[in-house]
């Protein structure tokens, strides 16, 4: 399934002009969906037809998928049926994403909209709910999940409960998302601004790792900025993320070889199947380079986190990449290359054996 990066927007917040100029520079990145919040609006329906319509369809011109998120209240106050879809048709929504639902029966039924919108559930309570829709027969193709944000510090999903969570939807094979914070962005539908993750872990993290985070566990596949407006600099991190395959930033230590140099960042690596308490194995390298005389270089202490190149001192295995799980003793025979980001490191314990990774250079 497609993995999408998305952004947040909220008109009642901001200006016509800086919504665009966001979209713009957001879909410049590579980013491909928009989410957007009615359940703070207030008044006539024209009103809200107005404020967002232009908006909406400018980002459906350049390619982008619009998701508005709701509630019953919201249909209440617009005079809406969730028989009658038509409205979010009217304003160019791709989709509706109900903050809170109905009883599953709704829920299923609107999925065979006439409109052929998406209908987006909450995927932040672990209860029954979702379970109760697919009871229903609902048309599978046009239903997704996505977690809540959380802008009150503290409040944020727990870790444990936000897996239990996800993987209640991911077993319906349906597509999932969630939101990771900006530490640039200033505002979201809300008075509160302190930040607008899923996870409360996240709240403090470069973005970029969050993001790593939520596809390192294999339950999201959209990742979507929360709060507006994120930095040039965070969509270009997001915009380079591999979508598909664990990366992981690494500093390397000076006086590397060319050879070794290219070892960490261009060789293809994999997690090899017969696994170590204490080292990830990528072996490839050490068969392709066999021959070559590995020196000796930086031999201290290994810590948790170390990138490892085997030297010629350790016979068949030079040339050999690893990364270290556990504090070891070095006895002279393996370089330590770099290190994974110190941001990263929690991110290791998501690899799993036969899975493919890469290392891309940061920083020293």
């Amino acid at each position: 399934m497609d993995r999408k990066l998305g952004v947040s927007i909220f008109p009642h917040q901001s200006t016509y002009e800086k919504d665009i100029n966001y979209l713009k520079r957001a879909h410049d990145y590579g980013f491909g969906r928009v989410f957007t919040c009615l359940l703070s609006v207030h008044g006539d329906k024209e009103a809200i037809i107005k404020e967002l319509k232009d908006t909406i369809l400018f980002a459906k011109g350049i390619g982008m998928e619009v998701i508005a998120d709701i509630s019953p209240r919201i249909f209440d106050e617009l005079n809406i049926s969730y028989k009658d879809l038509s409205f979010f048709k009217e304003i160019g929504a791709d989709g509706i994403r109900l903050d809170l639902g109905y009883t599953g029966s709704e829920e299923a039924m609107m999925t065979f909209n006439k409109e052929d919108l998406s209908i987006e559930i909450n995927m932040s309570n672990s209860t029954h709910y979702i379970d109760n829709i697919m009871d229903y027969r609902p048309r599978a193709s046009k239903l997704m999940g996505c977690h809540n944000f959380y802008p009150h510090r503290y409040s944020g999903l727990a870790y444990d409960h936000f897996i239990a969570c996800s993987e209640r939807f991911k077993q319906y094979g349906l597509k999932t998302a969630a939101f990771v914070s900006s530490q640039a962005a200033s505002f979201g539908p809300w008075p509160v601004t302190e930040g607008l993750p899923t996870l409360e872990e996240h709240r403090e993290l470069p973005i970029a790792v969050q993001a790593k985070h939520l596809w390192a566990t294999g339950l999201i596949d959209d990742v979507i900025i929360g709060n507006a407006y994120a930095s040039d600099d965070e969509l270009e991190q997001l915009s380079q993320l591999n979508r598909e395959k664990f990366s992981f930033s690494a500093k390397l230590v000076d006086r590397l070889t060319e050879l070794e140099r290219k070892i960490v960042l261009e060789e293809p690596h994999f997690y090899r199947g017969d696994v170590s308490d204490y080292l990830i194995r990528s072996t490839q390298s050490r068969v392709k380079y066999r021959g070559h005389h590995f020196e000796p270089l930086n031999t201290r202490d290994i810590n948790r986190g170390d990138i490892l190149i085997e030297n010629h001192l350790y016979g068949q295995y030079a040339g050999e990449l690893q990364i270290a799980l556990k504090p070891m003793k070095n006895s002279g025979k393996t370089n330590v290359v770099g290190q994974i980001a110190e941001d990263e490191v929690f991110l290791l314990d998501y690899l799993k054996p036969w899975d493919k990774f890469e290392l891309t250079r940061t920083g020293g």
